[in-house]
């Protein structure tokens, strides 16, 4: 088989092509997940597979024009088979050979693309998964970095209360106390808002992974590089994410716990510039 050459960029962005898998992918993501993607590189293809002549994918019908996401007709031929996953992973070995992309993304919840995440790892392409937390462990880890849909949902809106005006009630209600001699009505407490159900709930934080990722990165006197600590993370954990434990950010998420880590700021003596070290402490 002929060996794929890769094509240099003039411009110097990282090419990425992103292939969703619609039978296991929310469209309700889509707007999060392009956001990230776009950390990584540029998304020069972006196509979705899926049998779109069937009810179960009018969610993404609404959204392929707005996000220019190419649909790629894939009708089921026999039942109980997944012809789907077969066009994607032939599409993708297919953009792979062309040497134009430098990383792929796999936008799909179906451990049936672990061995494609690992071929194409192994051509020196950048893996990038993206799936719920459902997503089988192995198709996780054969990923360079593996996104949980999750925390790429919007927040939903606290709904607004709506707007009661209370003088006429109280001015009734002094009335009718001064006629009858009745007690005042307790006042109502209003029930709490329920919690949006958009965002799971913070995980507990994994100290173990943290001190160790800083051990593994840090000097002789254990103060780690923020950037070295934050590779190795996701080198042993590549669904390693700050956003699962309640934070945007890495060093967010260490400062958050200050028992725990200590975070400063460094000059560098090249550029004169800002640096962040890390520092796990005792207790």
């Amino acid at each position: 088989m002929k060996p794929r050459t890769h094509v240099p960029h003039d411009d110097g962005q990282r090419r990425l092509a992103v292939l969703i898998d619609a039978d296991n992918a929310q469209a309700s993501v889509i707007e999060g997940l392009l956001a990230e993607v776009a950390k990584y590189g540029l998304a020069s293809v972006k196509r979705i597979y899926g049998d779109f002549t069937t009810q179960q994918q009018g969610q993404w019908k609404k959204v392929l024009l707005k996000h220019s996401i190419n649909p790629v007709q894939q009708f089921a031929y026999t039942s109980g088979k997944n012809a789907t996953d077969s066009a994607l992973i032939i599409d993708a070995m297919d953009l792979m050979y062309t040497g134009r992309f430098d990383g792929m993304c796999l936008v799909s919840s179906d451990s049936d693309f672990t061995r494609l995440a690992q071929r194409l790892r192994e051509e020196g392409l950048t893996v990038y998964g993206f799936g719920e937390h459902k997503t089988p462990d192995p198709f996780v880890q054969a990923c360079d970095k593996f996104i949980y849909t999750e925390v790429l949902r919007a927040e939903a809106p606290e709904p607004a209360a709506p707007a009661v005006s209370a003088k006429p009630a109280q001015k009734t209600a002094a009335k009718e106390q001064a006629t009858t001699k009745l007690p005042a009505p307790a006042q109502e407490t209003p029930a709490p808002a329920a919690p949006s159900p958009a965002k799971a709930a913070p995980l507990p934080l994994p100290l173990d992974l943290l001190r160790q990722a800083i051990e593994e990165a840090s000097d002789d006197e254990g103060w780690a590089h923020l950037g070295a600590m934050g590779a190795y993370l996701n080198k042993i954990k590549p669904n390693f994410d700050p956003r699962l434990y309640g934070q945007k950010k890495l060093s967010d998420l260490l400062r958050k716990h200050p028992k725990h880590f200590s975070v400063v700021e460094r000059e560098t003596t090249a550029t004169g510039g800002k640096v962040l070290y890390v520092k796990s402490l005792d207790g």
